[in-house]
Protein backbone atom coordinates (compact mmCIF):
# COMPACT_ATOMS: atom_id res chain seq x y z
CA UNK A 1 0.00 0.00 0.00
CA UNK A 2 1.01 3.65 -0.35
CA UNK A 3 3.02 5.37 2.43
CA UNK A 4 1.12 7.43 4.99
CA UNK A 5 0.65 11.11 4.19
CA UNK A 6 2.26 13.13 7.01
CA UNK A 7 1.10 16.57 5.82
CA UNK A 8 -2.61 15.87 6.38
CA UNK A 9 -4.61 14.71 9.36
CA UNK A 10 -5.57 11.09 8.83
CA UNK A 11 -9.21 11.74 7.94
CA UNK A 12 -11.10 10.21 5.02
CA UNK A 13 -14.36 11.52 3.54
CA UNK A 14 -16.97 9.24 1.98
CA UNK A 15 -19.72 10.27 -0.45
CA UNK A 16 -22.58 7.77 -0.23
CA UNK A 17 -25.00 8.43 -3.08
CA UNK A 18 -27.97 6.13 -2.48
CA UNK A 19 -31.36 5.49 -4.01
CA UNK A 20 -33.20 7.94 -1.76
CA UNK A 21 -30.51 10.28 -0.43
CA UNK A 22 -26.96 11.56 -0.69
CA UNK A 23 -24.68 11.60 2.33
CA UNK A 24 -21.15 12.78 3.08
CA UNK A 25 -19.38 11.33 6.12
CA UNK A 26 -15.97 11.90 7.70
CA UNK A 27 -14.05 9.03 9.29
CA UNK A 28 -10.87 9.06 11.37
CA UNK A 29 -8.01 6.58 11.09
CA UNK A 30 -9.80 4.22 13.51
CA UNK A 31 -12.88 4.04 11.28
CA UNK A 32 -14.93 6.17 13.66
CA UNK A 33 -17.48 8.73 12.43
CA UNK A 34 -16.49 12.38 12.89
CA UNK A 35 -19.41 14.07 11.12
CA UNK A 36 -22.22 13.38 8.65
CA UNK A 37 -24.59 15.34 6.41
CA UNK A 38 -27.48 13.94 4.37
CA UNK A 39 -30.11 15.17 1.88
CA UNK A 40 -32.96 13.27 0.25
CA UNK A 41 -33.76 13.68 -3.45
CA UNK A 42 -36.99 13.35 -5.40
CA UNK A 43 -38.26 9.97 -6.55
CA UNK A 44 -39.84 10.41 -9.99
CA UNK A 45 -42.47 7.91 -11.21
CA UNK A 46 -43.60 8.98 -14.71
CA UNK A 47 -45.52 5.74 -15.37
CA UNK A 48 -46.14 2.44 -13.58
CA UNK A 49 -42.83 0.57 -13.44
CA UNK A 50 -40.78 3.65 -14.33
CA UNK A 51 -38.43 5.15 -11.72
CA UNK A 52 -36.21 8.16 -12.37
CA UNK A 53 -33.92 10.62 -10.58
CA UNK A 54 -32.73 14.07 -11.65
CA UNK A 55 -28.93 13.79 -12.05
CA UNK A 56 -28.53 17.55 -11.60
CA UNK A 57 -30.38 17.40 -8.28
CA UNK A 58 -28.09 14.59 -7.14
CA UNK A 59 -25.02 16.59 -8.18
CA UNK A 60 -26.33 19.69 -6.36
CA UNK A 61 -27.07 17.68 -3.23
CA UNK A 62 -23.59 16.16 -3.35
CA UNK A 63 -22.03 19.62 -3.34
CA UNK A 64 -24.28 20.70 -0.47
CA UNK A 65 -23.56 17.73 1.81
CA UNK A 66 -19.82 18.01 1.16
CA UNK A 67 -19.84 21.65 2.21
CA UNK A 68 -22.16 20.98 5.15
CA UNK A 69 -20.10 18.13 6.61
CA UNK A 70 -17.12 20.48 6.87
CA UNK A 71 -19.31 23.14 8.48
CA UNK A 72 -20.53 20.58 11.06
CA UNK A 73 -16.98 19.64 12.07
CA UNK A 74 -13.66 21.28 12.78
CA UNK A 75 -12.23 19.60 9.70
CA UNK A 76 -10.98 21.48 6.65
CA UNK A 77 -10.15 20.19 3.20
CA UNK A 78 -6.47 20.32 4.15
CA UNK A 79 -7.15 17.71 6.85
CA UNK A 80 -8.67 15.18 4.44
CA UNK A 81 -6.30 12.62 2.97
CA UNK A 82 -8.73 11.20 0.41
CA UNK A 83 -12.36 10.85 -0.66
CA UNK A 84 -14.16 7.58 -1.29
CA UNK A 85 -17.35 7.32 -3.34
CA UNK A 86 -20.07 4.70 -3.20
CA UNK A 87 -23.31 4.71 -5.14
CA UNK A 88 -26.62 3.14 -6.03
CA UNK A 89 -25.57 0.64 -8.69
CA UNK A 90 -27.09 0.16 -12.17
CA UNK A 91 -28.80 3.59 -12.17
CA UNK A 92 -27.95 5.02 -15.58
CA UNK A 93 -27.01 8.53 -16.70
CA UNK A 94 -26.20 9.69 -20.25
CA UNK A 95 -24.85 13.21 -20.62
CA UNK A 96 -23.28 15.62 -23.11
CA UNK A 97 -19.53 15.62 -22.58
CA UNK A 98 -19.19 19.22 -23.76
CA UNK A 99 -21.95 20.81 -21.68
CA UNK A 100 -22.37 18.32 -18.84
CA UNK A 101 -26.13 18.30 -19.37
CA UNK A 102 -27.92 14.96 -19.01
CA UNK A 103 -29.95 14.07 -22.10
CA UNK A 104 -32.59 12.39 -19.90
CA UNK A 105 -33.27 11.73 -16.25
CA UNK A 106 -31.27 8.97 -14.57
CA UNK A 107 -33.09 5.65 -15.04
CA UNK A 108 -33.04 3.95 -11.64
CA UNK A 109 -32.09 0.33 -11.01
CA UNK A 110 -35.69 -0.44 -9.97
CA UNK A 111 -37.09 0.68 -13.34
CA UNK A 112 -38.66 -1.99 -15.57
CA UNK A 113 -39.31 -0.08 -18.82
CA UNK A 114 -36.68 -2.14 -20.67
CA UNK A 115 -38.60 -5.41 -20.40
CA UNK A 116 -39.19 -5.61 -24.18
CA UNK A 117 -35.50 -4.95 -24.86
CA UNK A 118 -34.55 -7.73 -22.45
CA UNK A 119 -37.09 -10.14 -23.95
CA UNK A 120 -35.26 -9.92 -27.30
CA UNK A 121 -31.87 -10.85 -25.78
CA UNK A 122 -30.46 -14.36 -25.44
CA UNK A 123 -29.29 -14.93 -21.84
CA UNK A 124 -26.59 -17.31 -23.10
CA UNK A 125 -24.93 -14.43 -24.93
CA UNK A 126 -24.49 -12.55 -21.66
CA UNK A 127 -23.32 -15.48 -19.51
CA UNK A 128 -19.77 -14.10 -19.42
CA UNK A 129 -21.06 -11.14 -17.38
CA UNK A 130 -22.24 -13.36 -14.51
CA UNK A 131 -25.64 -11.71 -14.78
CA UNK A 132 -29.09 -12.77 -15.96
CA UNK A 133 -30.69 -10.66 -18.65
CA UNK A 134 -32.82 -8.24 -16.65
CA UNK A 135 -34.24 -4.73 -16.57
CA UNK A 136 -32.24 -4.35 -13.34
CA UNK A 137 -28.96 -3.74 -15.15
CA UNK A 138 -27.55 -0.70 -16.95
CA UNK A 139 -26.99 -1.90 -20.52
CA UNK A 140 -30.66 -2.10 -21.55
CA UNK A 141 -31.26 1.28 -19.90
CA UNK A 142 -28.56 2.88 -22.08
CA UNK A 143 -30.16 1.37 -25.17
CA UNK A 144 -33.58 2.70 -24.14
CA UNK A 145 -32.21 6.24 -23.82
CA UNK A 146 -30.45 6.06 -27.18
CA UNK A 147 -33.60 4.65 -28.83
CA UNK A 148 -36.09 7.07 -27.27
CA UNK A 149 -34.41 10.45 -26.76
CA UNK A 150 -34.50 12.35 -30.06
CA UNK A 151 -31.03 12.64 -31.59
CA UNK A 152 -29.33 10.71 -28.77
CA UNK A 153 -28.16 7.78 -30.86
CA UNK A 154 -26.62 10.00 -33.53
CA UNK A 155 -24.88 12.11 -30.89
CA UNK A 156 -23.59 9.00 -29.10
CA UNK A 157 -22.20 7.55 -32.32
CA UNK A 158 -20.43 10.82 -33.08
CA UNK A 159 -18.76 10.78 -29.66
CA UNK A 160 -20.74 13.61 -28.08
CA UNK A 161 -22.39 11.61 -25.26
CA UNK A 162 -21.03 9.74 -22.26
CA UNK A 163 -22.56 6.98 -20.15
CA UNK A 164 -21.99 6.37 -16.49
CA UNK A 165 -23.57 4.98 -13.39
CA UNK A 166 -23.87 7.50 -10.58
CA UNK A 167 -20.27 7.26 -9.37
CA UNK A 168 -19.08 8.05 -12.94
CA UNK A 169 -21.42 11.04 -13.10
CA UNK A 170 -20.16 12.41 -9.78
CA UNK A 171 -16.47 11.80 -10.54
CA UNK A 172 -16.80 13.49 -13.94
CA UNK A 173 -18.31 16.55 -12.25
CA UNK A 174 -15.99 16.60 -9.23
CA UNK A 175 -12.82 16.33 -11.33
CA UNK A 176 -14.02 18.36 -14.32
CA UNK A 177 -13.75 15.55 -16.81
CA UNK A 178 -12.36 12.23 -15.52
CA UNK A 179 -14.58 9.62 -17.19
CA UNK A 180 -14.12 6.42 -15.18
CA UNK A 181 -16.10 3.69 -13.49
CA UNK A 182 -14.90 1.14 -10.97
CA UNK A 183 -14.92 -2.58 -11.63
CA UNK A 184 -17.80 -3.33 -9.25
CA UNK A 185 -20.15 -0.91 -11.01
CA UNK A 186 -18.90 -2.01 -14.43
CA UNK A 187 -19.79 -5.58 -13.49
CA UNK A 188 -23.46 -4.50 -13.20
CA UNK A 189 -23.91 -3.22 -16.74
CA UNK A 190 -24.27 -6.49 -18.74
CA UNK A 191 -21.33 -5.14 -20.75
CA UNK A 192 -18.27 -6.38 -18.79
CA UNK A 193 -16.54 -9.75 -19.06
CA UNK A 194 -16.40 -10.94 -15.44
CA UNK A 195 -13.18 -12.93 -15.92
CA UNK A 196 -11.15 -10.23 -17.68
CA UNK A 197 -12.63 -7.18 -15.94
CA UNK A 198 -12.81 -5.45 -19.35
CA UNK A 199 -15.66 -4.26 -21.55
CA UNK A 200 -16.97 -6.88 -23.98
CA UNK A 201 -17.42 -5.02 -27.30
CA UNK A 202 -19.60 -7.78 -28.77
CA UNK A 203 -22.16 -7.26 -25.99
CA UNK A 204 -22.16 -3.52 -26.58
CA UNK A 205 -22.84 -4.22 -30.27
CA UNK A 206 -25.79 -6.46 -29.38
CA UNK A 207 -27.30 -3.59 -27.43
CA UNK A 208 -26.27 -1.07 -30.12
CA UNK A 209 -24.25 0.94 -27.61
CA UNK A 210 -21.21 2.80 -29.03
CA UNK A 211 -18.19 1.76 -26.94
CA UNK A 212 -16.85 5.33 -27.08
CA UNK A 213 -19.60 6.17 -24.55
CA UNK A 214 -18.18 3.80 -21.94
CA UNK A 215 -15.90 4.98 -19.12
CA UNK A 216 -12.47 3.59 -18.31
CA UNK A 217 -12.64 0.75 -15.76
CA UNK A 218 -10.47 1.26 -12.65
CA UNK A 219 -9.90 -0.68 -9.43
CA UNK A 220 -11.69 0.06 -6.17
CA UNK A 221 -8.66 1.42 -4.33
CA UNK A 222 -6.39 3.77 -6.27
CA UNK A 223 -6.00 7.49 -6.83
CA UNK A 224 -8.07 8.26 -9.93
CA UNK A 225 -8.28 12.05 -9.89
CA UNK A 226 -8.45 15.16 -7.75
CA UNK A 227 -11.46 17.25 -6.83
CA UNK A 228 -11.68 20.60 -8.61
CA UNK A 229 -15.31 21.65 -8.16
CA UNK A 230 -15.84 21.84 -4.38
CA UNK A 231 -14.08 24.74 -2.64
CA UNK A 232 -13.46 23.03 0.72
CA UNK A 233 -12.21 19.84 -0.95
CA UNK A 234 -10.01 21.41 -3.62
CA UNK A 235 -7.25 19.07 -4.80
CA UNK A 236 -8.23 16.22 -2.45
CA UNK A 237 -7.72 12.87 -4.27
CA UNK A 238 -10.59 10.54 -5.05
CA UNK A 239 -8.99 7.23 -4.10
CA UNK A 240 -11.76 4.69 -3.46
CA UNK A 241 -14.86 3.84 -5.49
CA UNK A 242 -17.27 0.93 -5.02
CA UNK A 243 -20.90 0.13 -5.72
CA UNK A 244 -22.92 0.43 -2.53
CA UNK A 245 -23.31 -3.27 -1.76
CA UNK A 246 -19.66 -4.04 -2.40
CA UNK A 247 -18.76 -1.07 -0.20
CA UNK A 248 -20.94 -2.49 2.58
CA UNK A 249 -19.21 -5.86 2.18
CA UNK A 250 -15.86 -4.12 2.57
CA UNK A 251 -17.10 -2.02 5.50
CA UNK A 252 -18.36 -5.17 7.22
CA UNK A 253 -14.85 -6.66 6.84
CA UNK A 254 -16.16 -9.65 4.87
CA UNK A 255 -12.69 -10.10 3.47
CA UNK A 256 -12.32 -13.89 3.49
CA UNK A 257 -14.12 -16.51 1.36
CA UNK A 258 -17.33 -17.65 3.03
CA UNK A 259 -18.01 -14.42 4.92
CA UNK A 260 -21.42 -12.90 4.22
CA UNK A 261 -23.30 -9.68 4.89
CA UNK A 262 -26.84 -8.48 4.22
CA UNK A 263 -27.70 -4.81 3.79
CA UNK A 264 -31.22 -3.73 4.77
CA UNK A 265 -31.86 -0.55 2.82
CA UNK A 266 -34.19 0.48 -0.01
CA UNK A 267 -33.82 -3.14 -1.04
CA UNK A 268 -31.85 -6.00 0.50
CA UNK A 269 -28.57 -7.24 -0.89
CA UNK A 270 -26.78 -10.29 0.45
CA UNK A 271 -23.17 -10.84 -0.67
CA UNK A 272 -20.99 -13.87 -0.02
CA UNK A 273 -17.25 -13.49 -0.56
CA UNK A 274 -16.05 -16.30 -2.86
CA UNK A 275 -12.39 -15.20 -3.00
CA UNK A 276 -10.60 -15.11 -6.33
CA UNK A 277 -12.91 -17.82 -7.71
CA UNK A 278 -15.98 -16.94 -9.77
CA UNK A 279 -18.84 -19.04 -8.41
CA UNK A 280 -21.60 -19.53 -10.98
CA UNK A 281 -25.09 -19.75 -9.52
CA UNK A 282 -27.70 -22.30 -10.51
CA UNK A 283 -30.28 -21.02 -8.03
CA UNK A 284 -31.05 -17.48 -9.13
CA UNK A 285 -28.12 -15.54 -7.69
CA UNK A 286 -25.66 -13.19 -9.39
CA UNK A 287 -21.92 -13.74 -9.86
CA UNK A 288 -20.28 -10.37 -9.40
CA UNK A 289 -17.11 -8.53 -8.38
CA UNK A 290 -16.68 -8.01 -4.63
CA UNK A 291 -13.65 -5.72 -4.87
CA UNK A 292 -10.26 -5.21 -6.50
CA UNK A 293 -7.50 -3.38 -4.63
CA UNK A 294 -4.99 -1.70 -6.95
CA UNK A 295 -3.24 -4.31 -9.06
CA UNK A 296 -4.10 -7.21 -6.76
CA UNK A 297 -6.29 -10.09 -8.03
CA UNK A 298 -10.02 -9.47 -8.25
CA UNK A 299 -12.14 -10.84 -5.40
CA UNK A 300 -15.59 -12.11 -6.41
CA UNK A 301 -18.94 -12.64 -4.70
CA UNK A 302 -22.27 -14.36 -5.03
CA UNK A 303 -25.12 -11.90 -4.56
CA UNK A 304 -28.81 -12.17 -3.83
CA UNK A 305 -30.57 -8.93 -4.84
CA UNK A 306 -34.01 -8.03 -3.45
CA UNK A 307 -35.66 -4.94 -4.94
CA UNK A 308 -38.10 -3.82 -2.24
CA UNK A 309 -37.65 -3.98 1.53
CA UNK A 310 -37.09 -0.58 3.18
CA UNK A 311 -38.98 1.07 0.33
CA UNK A 312 -42.02 -1.01 1.35
CA UNK A 313 -41.99 0.81 4.69
CA UNK A 314 -41.77 4.11 2.80
CA UNK A 315 -44.80 2.98 0.78
CA UNK A 316 -46.78 2.38 3.98
CA UNK A 317 -45.82 5.91 5.05
CA UNK A 318 -46.10 7.89 1.82
CA UNK A 319 -48.76 6.06 -0.21
CA UNK A 320 -51.04 4.60 2.46
CA UNK A 321 -50.39 7.04 5.32
CA UNK A 322 -50.32 4.24 7.91
CA UNK A 323 -47.33 5.72 9.75
CA UNK A 324 -45.98 9.25 10.14
CA UNK A 325 -42.32 8.23 9.84
CA UNK A 326 -40.52 5.03 8.96
CA UNK A 327 -39.30 4.46 12.52
CA UNK A 328 -42.95 4.19 13.69
CA UNK A 329 -43.39 0.85 11.95
CA UNK A 330 -41.78 -1.22 14.73
CA UNK A 331 -44.06 0.09 17.49
CA UNK A 332 -47.12 -0.46 15.31
CA UNK A 333 -46.02 -3.97 14.31
CA UNK A 334 -45.31 -5.03 17.89
CA UNK A 335 -48.85 -4.10 18.94
CA UNK A 336 -50.04 -7.41 17.45
CA UNK A 337 -48.58 -10.84 18.27
CA UNK A 338 -48.32 -12.04 14.64
CA UNK A 339 -49.35 -11.23 11.09
CA UNK A 340 -52.82 -12.75 11.51
CA UNK A 341 -52.36 -14.59 8.21
CA UNK A 342 -51.68 -11.38 6.25
CA UNK A 343 -48.82 -11.34 3.72
CA UNK A 344 -47.47 -8.49 1.58
CA UNK A 345 -45.37 -9.42 -1.45
CA UNK A 346 -43.77 -6.10 -2.57
CA UNK A 347 -43.22 -6.96 -6.23
CA UNK A 348 -43.59 -3.30 -7.21
CA UNK A 349 -41.09 -3.73 -10.04
CA UNK A 350 -41.13 -7.49 -10.37
CA UNK A 351 -39.14 -9.89 -8.21
CA UNK A 352 -35.36 -10.19 -8.39
CA UNK A 353 -33.43 -13.03 -6.71
CA UNK A 354 -34.08 -15.89 -6.67
CA UNK A 355 -37.08 -15.64 -9.06
CA UNK A 356 -36.15 -12.99 -11.66
CA UNK A 357 -39.82 -12.50 -12.54
CA UNK A 358 -40.31 -9.08 -14.10
CA UNK A 359 -43.99 -9.90 -14.65
CA UNK A 360 -44.65 -10.23 -10.90
CA UNK A 361 -46.70 -7.52 -9.22
CA UNK A 362 -47.31 -6.68 -5.59
CA UNK A 363 -50.05 -8.51 -3.71
CA UNK A 364 -51.61 -8.36 -0.24
CA UNK A 365 -53.37 -11.58 0.63
CA UNK A 366 -55.02 -13.41 3.51
CA UNK A 367 -57.16 -10.42 4.49
CA UNK A 368 -60.28 -10.53 6.66
CA UNK A 369 -62.21 -7.86 8.58
CA UNK A 370 -60.01 -8.81 11.56
CA UNK A 371 -56.92 -7.19 10.09
CA UNK A 372 -55.70 -3.73 11.08
CA UNK A 373 -52.92 -1.41 10.01
CA UNK A 374 -50.77 -3.11 12.68
CA UNK A 375 -50.99 -6.38 10.76
CA UNK A 376 -49.95 -4.51 7.60
CA UNK A 377 -46.92 -3.12 9.45
CA UNK A 378 -45.95 -6.55 10.71
CA UNK A 379 -46.47 -8.17 7.30
CA UNK A 380 -44.24 -5.52 5.70
CA UNK A 381 -41.39 -6.22 8.12
CA UNK A 382 -41.82 -9.97 7.77
CA UNK A 383 -41.67 -9.67 3.97
CA UNK A 384 -38.09 -8.42 4.34
CA UNK A 385 -37.12 -11.45 6.42
CA UNK A 386 -38.87 -13.96 4.17
CA UNK A 387 -37.21 -12.58 1.03
CA UNK A 388 -33.83 -12.75 2.74
CA UNK A 389 -34.48 -16.34 3.78
CA UNK A 390 -35.19 -17.26 0.16
CA UNK A 391 -31.86 -15.77 -0.91
CA UNK A 392 -29.95 -17.48 1.92
CA UNK A 393 -31.46 -20.84 0.98
CA UNK A 394 -30.45 -20.30 -2.65
CA UNK A 395 -26.92 -19.43 -1.54
CA UNK A 396 -26.73 -22.53 0.66
CA UNK A 397 -27.73 -24.65 -2.34
CA UNK A 398 -25.19 -22.97 -4.64
CA UNK A 399 -22.25 -23.38 -2.28
CA UNK A 400 -23.20 -26.57 -0.47
CA UNK A 401 -21.92 -24.91 2.72
CA UNK A 402 -24.80 -23.55 4.84
CA UNK A 403 -24.43 -20.00 6.15
CA UNK A 404 -23.98 -20.20 9.93
CA UNK A 405 -24.03 -16.47 10.79
CA UNK A 406 -25.11 -13.24 9.13
CA UNK A 407 -23.69 -9.73 9.44
CA UNK A 408 -26.49 -7.17 8.97
CA UNK A 409 -26.22 -3.46 8.21
CA UNK A 410 -28.26 -0.58 6.76
CA UNK A 411 -31.05 1.58 8.09
CA UNK A 412 -33.48 -1.20 8.93
CA UNK A 413 -31.17 -2.93 11.43
CA UNK A 414 -32.35 -0.43 14.05
CA UNK A 415 -35.61 -2.40 14.04
CA UNK A 416 -35.16 -5.05 16.75
CA UNK A 417 -38.40 -6.85 15.83
CA UNK A 418 -37.19 -7.35 12.27
CA UNK A 419 -33.71 -8.47 13.30
CA UNK A 420 -35.04 -11.03 15.78
CA UNK A 421 -37.59 -12.32 13.26
CA UNK A 422 -34.79 -12.57 10.68
CA UNK A 423 -32.66 -14.67 13.02
CA UNK A 424 -35.67 -16.88 13.74
CA UNK A 425 -36.41 -17.41 10.06
CA UNK A 426 -32.80 -18.22 9.18
CA UNK A 427 -32.05 -20.24 12.27
CA UNK A 428 -28.65 -18.53 12.59
CA UNK A 429 -27.34 -15.57 14.65
CA UNK A 430 -27.73 -12.13 13.07
CA UNK A 431 -25.09 -9.59 14.14
CA UNK A 432 -25.37 -5.82 13.81
CA UNK A 433 -22.07 -3.89 13.84
CA UNK A 434 -21.29 -0.88 16.01
CA UNK A 435 -21.20 1.31 12.86
CA UNK A 436 -24.25 0.42 10.76
CA UNK A 437 -23.45 2.87 7.93
CA UNK A 438 -21.06 0.34 6.46
CA UNK A 439 -21.60 1.50 2.88
CA UNK A 440 -19.91 4.84 3.52
CA UNK A 441 -17.37 3.16 5.81
CA UNK A 442 -16.36 0.72 3.07
CA UNK A 443 -15.77 3.56 0.61
CA UNK A 444 -13.67 5.33 3.22
CA UNK A 445 -11.63 2.18 3.87
CA UNK A 446 -10.92 1.71 0.16
CA UNK A 447 -9.81 5.33 -0.24
CA UNK A 448 -7.76 5.24 2.96
CA UNK A 449 -5.95 2.09 1.87
CA UNK A 450 -4.88 3.77 -1.37
CA UNK A 451 -3.22 6.71 0.41
CA UNK A 452 -1.92 4.94 3.51
CA UNK A 453 -4.42 6.11 6.14
CA UNK A 454 -5.20 2.42 6.69
CA UNK A 455 -2.24 0.07 6.38
CA UNK A 456 -3.80 -3.29 5.53
CA UNK A 457 -6.88 -5.47 5.35
CA UNK A 458 -5.96 -6.95 8.72
CA UNK A 459 -6.09 -3.46 10.25
CA UNK A 460 -9.55 -2.96 8.75
CA UNK A 461 -10.71 -6.31 10.10
CA UNK A 462 -9.44 -5.40 13.56
CA UNK A 463 -11.54 -2.20 13.55
CA UNK A 464 -14.85 -4.08 13.09
CA UNK A 465 -16.96 -4.03 16.27
CA UNK A 466 -20.19 -5.81 17.21
CA UNK A 467 -23.17 -3.86 18.55
CA UNK A 468 -25.65 -6.69 19.17
CA UNK A 469 -26.28 -10.27 18.09
CA UNK A 470 -29.79 -11.70 17.78
CA UNK A 471 -29.90 -15.40 18.62
CA UNK A 472 -32.48 -17.49 16.74
CA UNK A 473 -35.63 -18.72 18.48
CA UNK A 474 -37.94 -21.52 17.22
CA UNK A 475 -40.26 -20.37 14.43
CA UNK A 476 -43.55 -21.81 13.14
CA UNK A 477 -42.82 -23.39 9.70
CA UNK A 478 -46.32 -22.44 8.56
CA UNK A 479 -45.28 -18.77 8.43
CA UNK A 480 -42.77 -19.34 5.63
CA UNK A 481 -45.14 -21.77 3.87
CA UNK A 482 -47.72 -18.98 3.78
CA UNK A 483 -45.15 -16.62 2.30
CA UNK A 484 -44.30 -19.04 -0.51
CA UNK A 485 -47.99 -19.32 -1.42
CA UNK A 486 -48.31 -15.54 -1.43
CA UNK A 487 -45.29 -15.15 -3.74
CA UNK A 488 -46.87 -17.41 -6.35
CA UNK A 489 -50.02 -15.27 -6.24
CA UNK A 490 -47.84 -12.33 -7.40
CA UNK A 491 -46.88 -14.02 -10.68
CA UNK A 492 -48.71 -12.90 -13.80
CA UNK A 493 -50.94 -15.61 -15.35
Amino acid sequence: MAPRLPHKRRIVAAIDQGTTSTRCMLFDDHGQIIASSQLEHEQIFPRPGWVEHDPLEIWANTRRVMADVLARSEVTGDDIAAVGITNQRETTVVWDKATGQPVYNAIVWQDTRTSEICADLDPADFAKTGLPVSTYFSGPKIKWILDNVPGARERAESGELLFGTIESWLIWNLTKGEHVTDITNASRTMLMDLETGAWAPELARQLKIPTKMLPKIVSNSQVIGRIKRIHGFANVPIAGVLGDQQAATFGQACLEPGEVKNTYGTGNFLLLNTGTEIKRSTHGLISTVAYKLGNEPTVYALEGSIAVTGSLIQWLRDNLGLIAQASDVEKLATSVPDNGGCYIVPAFSGLLAPYWREDARGVICGLTRFHTKAHFARAALEATAYQTREVVEAMNQDTGIPITALKADGGMVENALLMQFQADQLGVPVTVPAITETTALGAAYAAGLAVGVYKSLSEIRAMWREQVTYQPQPSDPALFDGWKLAVHKSFAP
